[in-house]
């Protein structure tokens, strides 16, 4: 492994960690705009987890290890796929190791540390909230699944740079299968992040909060590792998307080159997740399987025009 390569490395994990709240900033200032609201500040998340860093943890009386080990395994667990998602170069050393399949493990396995950390308290509300979360996952990872399939099958392999630099190569045109798959993967993205129209961010009505409800008992550095740790997951998500639909400038050798690119891709998934969130409205929890057997269907659409169609 050259220095170079594990410099590049470790400046683009450095790169997700000052990216993702900046990300979510910008959404919120994006759905502000929209809704003819004043704008928060742009750096907000960044002051709110430096604040919460500052505080006194509080726990409560009945945690175990588990509860307090959680939002380090959870934010550990970002990190770690912040790494292995070619989201600023495909040559990168620990893209080795970025099976997809084993990426959407990782993911379920953060989403199962904070299900049971909520959950040890033993309180109401962090029970409905686990539950519920473990409900969006069950149903939302067989699609997210069914979209990494159809984009395995093009590309004869399950590794994401490879993937990217299969992808990246062909000719620009209209393909059906990655149409139906995008579309797929980004209702995926609003279920797995508690976007609307699945979750509210900005809530906090009991009987309708999801994540929230699952960090209620959360205090001072592990708030903001969690917090912190939501935000490298939606900024994770984007650049799964743009790994496999938008892989153009991933395949660059100069890491630096692609930051621009980057951003600008990130400028706008920003404001089309907050035109998306602004237009629709909070479903029932009922309502939410209905929603993810939408997003598997795309995703069979667009395996089923693949096999019959091959584009």
């Amino acid at each position: 492994m050259r220095t170079l390569d594990l410099v590049n490395q470790v400046l683009e994990i450095v790169a997700a960690l000052a990216a993702a709240p900046l990300f979510l900033g910008w959404i919120n200032q994006c759905r502000a705009w929209l809704q003819n609201r004043r704008a928060p500040s742009l750096w907000l998340p960044y002051r709110n987890i430096r604040k919460l860093f500052h505080k006194d943890a509080v726990i409560a009386e009945h945690a175990s290890v588990l509860f307090r080990l959680a939002p380090y395994v959870v934010f550990g667990a970002m990190v770690v796929a912040a790494a292995i998602i070619p989201s600023m170069g495909t040559g990168l050393p620990f893209t080795a190791a970025a099976d997809a399949i084993a990426l959407v493990g990782l993911l379920a396995t953060a989403r199962v540390f904070q299900s049971l950390a909520a959950m040890d308290i033993g309180t109401a509300f962090g029970t409905l909230g686990a539950r519920r979360e473990m409900m969006v996952g069950f149903l939302a990872e067989p699609a997210l699944l069914m979209v990494i399939f159809v984009a395995s099958m093009i590309s004869a392999t399950t590794a994401l740079p490879a993937i990217t630099e299969n992808l990246s190569t062909q000719h620009l045109g209209l393909y059906p299968s990655l149409a139906f798959t995008a579309i797929a993967f980004t209702l995926v993205l609003l279920a797995e992040n508690a976007r609307l129209p699945i979750d509210n961010p900005a809530t906090h009505l009991e009987l309708t909060m999801i994540h929230e409800a699952m960090l209620l008992e959360y205090s001072a550095r592990h708030l903001a590792l969690m917090e912190w740790a939501a935000a490298l997951k939606l900024f994770n998500y984007a650049c799964i998307g743009f790994a496999l639909f938008i892989p153009w400038g991933l395949t660059t050798a100069a890491l630096l080159a692609s930051i621009p690119l980057l951003a600008l891709k990130l400028t706008i998934a920003g404001a089309a997740l907050a035109l998306i969130e602004t237009l629709s409205a909070k479903l029932r929890v009922f309502r939410a399987p209905e929603f993810l057997a939408i997003a598997f269907l795309f995703a069979v659409l667009g395996l089923l025009v693949h096999l019959l169609l091959g584009g």
